[in-house]
């Protein structure tokens, strides 16, 4: 052995079969605490993590151990195979761009040592490329593998929709099964949206209060309830892989027919149809997403209603803003009218401290810019701002940009308010609602 030579120990199991390597790492440190005792090579650190190795750069510990070898912390890795340090190009060619250099002199695994020598180097190449090709071969294989399940009908994803169940068998893997006590009221929530006239948010607070739950154990929210009311897969077809616009006729047993889904996707697009307003004609909302609910912590939502004006002809636009209520759908924070709310901002503006505004230094460069101009225009020399003076122009620009700017000039005075913007009762606060 090269008196040289510091190690590094390596150990690496793939996520991608966690339960098969479960103890793959303490297996593999193990067999090279064998070869350290049996070689009597130096160890400086040990290291190990979990993480696949077919992408480059993914691997947050074996990045640090470049970092250490770059830095002479150690000259030498071992691990049990090649295919341990790695399975893409780019990672192979960080290994061998530090032997290049001299401060990576050796890599040993369970049978063979790679030194720093051409014929080594070539060798170390072919081995990881094998690997990299195994990877690449099996990525094809399995996808071609969910393809042939998908024309057989069988369903081709680990986990099968609410309401089936997965077929537990070797030999079974793309069989479903109905699970009737779900499915009973998967049919039910169908037919409520499809005759019932009523909208996902209502099914979803009914499916709360009947305790319906997922396989997860949990109560079904909204992204999932839409979902599965949008899920071709109960009458009997399934796109697979998802948006892709290939469809495959499954072999499962149907929960409703296809006439029942079509109907609730009616019932649904009738409902928007019902609710959707027109978008802005002119410009956009100035304060969309900049303020959140203080009853239940929602984002601050706008909309646009039109009232056609009668014998004059041409409409009058109003402009709203309320809380979205996804955090609570039964939240009662009132709608408030955008002159309204441009009122209360104003208002923060008149009170918040000049240096809690993170553009100051902009805001005074540019009133600077103005007063030069200015000066140049009437020929007089330019004064000097005092501390006063400069406190009262920032707080006046800012108020006359946020008043009389583009939309954009007054979301940019907003956004560097050091705070949040929070609505409630119809009045706005800065960071939080005081106490009452």
């Amino acid at each position: 052995m090269n008196e040289k030579n510091k190690y590094c120990i390596y150990a690496r199991k793939s996520m991608e079969a966690e339960e098969r390597q479960a103890i793959s790492i303490d297996s593999q440190l193990n067999e090279m605490k064998n070869i350290v005792e049996r070689e009597s090579l130096s160890v400086v650190e040990i290291k190990s993590e979990s993480h696949s190795a077919k992408y480059s750069g993914a691997r947050p510990i074996f990045a640090e151990m470049m970092n250490d070898i770059e830095e002479e912390k150690y000259n030498s890795i071992l691990t049990w195979n090649p295919d341990r340090l790695s399975r893409n190009a780019g990672d192979l060619g960080l290994l061998v761009d530090l032997m290049d250099k001299g401060k990576l002199l050796e890599i040993r695994t369970y049978g063979q040592v790679f030194s720093n020598s051409p014929n080594d180097k070539f060798l170390l190449m072919i081995l990881c490329s094998q690997a990299k090709l195994e990877n690449d071969n099996k990525g094809i294989n399995v996808k071609r593998g969910l393809r042939t399940k998908a024309e057989m009908g069988q369903w081709p994803c680990s986990c099968a929709p609410i309401g089936y169940l997965k077929s537990n068998k070797v030999n079974e893997g793309g069989i479903v099964f109905v699970d009737e006590k779900r499915a009973k009221i998967i049919r039910k929530s169908f037919r409520k949206i499809a005759y019932e006239n009523i909208s996902i948010y209502d099914l979803v607070k009914w499916l709360k209060e009947i305790n319906f739950i997922h396989h997860t154990g949990k109560h079904v929210g909204y992204s999932i309830t839409q979902a599965m009311i949008h899920n071709h897969f109960y009458y009997g077809r399934f796109e697979f892989p998802k948006k892709s616009g290939i469809w495959y006729k499954g072999a499962h047993k149907p929960i409703i027919t296809k006439k029942l889904f079509n109907d609730a996707q009616e019932a649904i697009a009738q409902c928007e149809r019902k609710k959707k307003y027109r978008l802005s004609k002119t410009a956009p909302f100035a304060f969309l997403k900049m303020i959140r609910c203080g009853n239940c912590g929602s984002i601050i939502s706008a909309q646009e209603k039109y009232k056609i004006l009668k014998g004059k002809g041409g409409e009058v636009v109003y402009r709203y803003y309320t809380c979205s209520r996804s955090r609570n759908r039964d939240c009662r924070e009132r709608i408030i009218n955008e002159e309204t709310l441009m009122k209360e901002l104003y208002k923060i503006l008149d009170k918040v401290e000049i240096d809690l505004i993170g553009m100051k230094d902009f805001l005074d460069s540019e009133i600077e810019r103005f007063y030069k101009i200015q000066s140049f225009i009437d020929k007089k020399e330019h004064k000097k701002r005092n501390n006063h003076k400069k406190e009262y122009d920032l707080r006046k620009y800012a108020k006359t940009i946020f008043q009389e700017g583009r939309i954009d000039e007054k979301r940019e005075i907003l956004k560097n308010l050091k705070g949040r913007l929070i609505l409630k009762d119809k009045r706005v606060y800065l960071d939080k609602v005081p106490d009452i």
